[in-house]
């Protein structure tokens, strides 16, 4: 089974930018989408084979999330069950027979900080929603997590130490995340590989020169894992500042 995790920082934009050409040839089973900034109404999208599932922001253009599937999900559901956090579109999740599969889009701390607080209410709560989850069967969580979790996951640390998406603060949450039975499997294939990033500022020629961050993420139930065969960071592919990553499961 493939799947497939891109912030595509506006769909609309990105259907310019090749997202079609990659779609086909990736030939995944299930794409993940966050940062669609879009109502479903707003777009003529036609996928063949699959099923078409969106949770928009309350606010037009702004984050949204959406899950392509052609293989039929038990069930599909829309936020984390609670109203504090229900409202930005952040999170899908797609029920199938040997996992749930959830998409999300992690807020964003925002500069100096600003919504640090409220990222670490959504930290917990998302966590224990995901806790939860996994006590009926094992999960599959991709998307933008807006953080990089160790110094290897980016190439300026020393600089960024304190910046949103490297706080210590963030960097705890992950850390807390990892340790409550899941696994980053980028990591637990790759241990030691640098320059491995997802994500490119648009300046200071950032993607040419790979000064980047790894903030796009597959993590799984620890008891998913021996399932896991490959992830792979799709660095090649333009059409936004994020690139898609995917992951492949017996």
């Amino acid at each position: 089974m493939r799947l497939v995790t891109w912030n595509v920082n506006g769909l609309r934009a990105c259907l310019g930018k090749g997202f079609l050409d990659f779609f086909q040839r990736v030939d995944a089973d299930v794409v993940c989408l966050q940062e669609t900034k879009l109502q479903p109404d707003q777009i003529a999208l036609e996928l063949p084979g699959y099923r078409l599932f969106w949770n928009s922001a309350e606010k037009k253009g702004y984050s949204g999330t959406a899950v392509f599937t052609r293989v039929e999900p038990l069930s599909v559901t829309c936020g984390i069950g609670l109203d504090a956090h229900d409202h930005e579109g952040r999170v899908i999740t797609a029920e199938f027979d040997g996992f749930f599969l959830v998409c999300c889009y992690t807020p964003n701390a925002q500069n100096e900080l600003a919504r640090i607080d409220y990222r670490m209410q959504w930290e917990d709560d998302f966590r224990a929603y995901l806790m939860e989850l996994d006590k009926k069967k094992p999960v599959v969580l991709c998307g933008d997590l807006n953080v990089a979790h160790e110094e290897i996951d980016l190439k300026n640390p020393k600089s960024n130490r304190g910046n949103a998406g490297f706080s210590d603060q963030e960097r705890g949450k992950m850390t807390e995340l990892l340790s409550s039975g899941f696994t980053d499997t980028f990591r637990a294939l790759y241990p030691d590989r640098t320059g491995a990033y997802t994500w490119w500022s648009y300046r200071f020629n950032a993607r040419k020169n790979n000064a980047g961050w790894r903030i796009d993420y597959f993590i799984v139930s620890d008891r998913l894992l021996p399932r896991v065969r490959d992830n792979i960071i799709h660095a090649e592919v333009e059409g936004s500042d994020h690139c898609p990553v995917e992951l492949v499961l017996d």
